[in-house]
């Protein structure tokens, strides 16, 4: 981080609450606890936060609320629901409300600080994230979801368009593998790095068309999208 991130943190179970401020604090971010949801609230409205994390079962209001009534607010702030229940309609109903992402208790702890990394460097992005990028001889639209080579358009899923837009924001530098993976499928692990191996074999597929655009694989690390 280059400066410190402020983050609200909702947790009702002060053991757990602390913790996570420990844990937090340790890796350089800012931290405000809140007890309650309405005390969360409260303070959403008092101070300024880059990212929120709000547990589910709390007093006055519940995780869910608390997320609504932010979402009303700020459509841009990341938001993590916090939940000991793993219940597929929960997960459902923190999505449609506008949650970024859903970790159950327990959780592993370098998880946990990767998940909230992720959701930050995808918000600083989207400030970055350009109408176009050049790379090579090919227009990608990212919005669009199309690589343009000449009058040649592919059309590519939300996965490859979101493979591809954190390849090119960060052209000619090393992406991070665990990076990739927790940007683009929400986490690590070694079945969805397989699912990332092909899913680069693919955006290779459609940039074939430039002999001087290439995806390296920098064994170990991550990848690099060379251009020139």
């Amino acid at each position: 981080m280059t400066a410190k991130a402020r983050i609200l943190v909702a947790e009702d179970d002060l053991n757990l609450g602390f913790l996570i401020v420990d844990l937090l604090e340790t890796e350089g971010y800012s931290v405000k606890l809140c007890k309650d949801g309405e005390s969360a609230i409260k303070a959403y409205s008092q101070e300024l936060f880059d990212l929120c994390v709000l547990d589910v079962m709390m007093p006055a209001k519940d995780g869910f609320s608390v997320a609504a009534e932010i979402r009303k607010n700020n459509q841009q702030i990341p938001m993590i629901i916090l939940t000991a229940r793993a219940m597929k309609e929960d997960k459902l109903k923190g999505f449609r409300i506008g949650a970024d992402d859903y970790i159950t208790k327990p959780f592993e702890e370098e998880e946990f600080i990767a998940r909230i990394e992720a959701l930050l460097r995808r918000s600083n992005k989207q400030s970055e994230i350009k109408d176009h990028y050049q790379i090579g001889k090919f227009t990608f639209y990212p919005e669009n979801q199309e690589l343009l080579l000449d009058q040649s358009s592919s059309r590519l899923t939300e996965r490859e368009s979101s493979l591809l837009t954190h390849l090119a924001i960060n052209k000619n530098k090393i992406v991070k593998r665990e990076d990739l993976l927790i940007s683009v499928w929400g986490k690590n692990d070694y079945f969805l790095g397989r699912s990332l191996d092909v899913f680069i074999t693919k955006l290779r597929k459609y940039l074939k068309g430039d002999p001087a655009i290439s995806i390296e694989n920098i064994h170990g690390v991550g990848f690099i999208l060379k251009d020139g």
